[in-house]
């Protein structure tokens, strides 16, 4: 029996795991994401110490994307990013939903352009509006 397969690996800190499946770089970080909310398993906001098994649903957020898994094995070792991808799946809605969100951030113009200073019609209009003048 492998350590993988041990009854004590039935649970494990969800911290622990989505460090190990390589979701955060460090534990800290991981910690960090699931304290400020951006981690929620099967629905509800948790705890770093938050025990979870095979089989649990895992949404959270990466800086603009946000991805559902399916929890398929625990690990409590960092491995490689093949073997931590077999740790998870994530749902097709997930997969559909983060590319779509992409493709719009990706037709936005990266820099809205600014009109500039107002000119001076526009000055008094400004200065009227604030005056509460009509």
């Amino acid at each position: 029996m492998s350590k993988a397969e041990s009854p004590a690996m039935l649970r494990l800190r969800i911290d622990k795991w989505l460090w190990a499946a390589r979701f955060y770089k460090t534990r800290a970080i991981a910690k960090q994401a699931i304290e400020g909310g951006k981690v929620q398993v099967d629905g509800n906001r948790v705890k770093p110490g938050k025990e979870i098994e095979v089989g649990c649903e895992i949404r959270l957020r990466q800086g603009h994307d946000e991805k559902t898994v399916q929890v398929l094995a625990l690990s409590d070792q960092r491995r490689g990013a093949p073997e931590a991808q077999q740790l998870y799946s994530e749902t097709e809605a997930s997969i559909e939903q983060r590319q779509r969100l992409a493709e719009m951030r990706k037709a936005q113009p990266k820099h809205w352009p600014t009109p500039g200073r107002p000119t001076k019609k526009q000055r008094r209009q400004i200065h009227r509006f604030k005056q509460g003048e009509e």
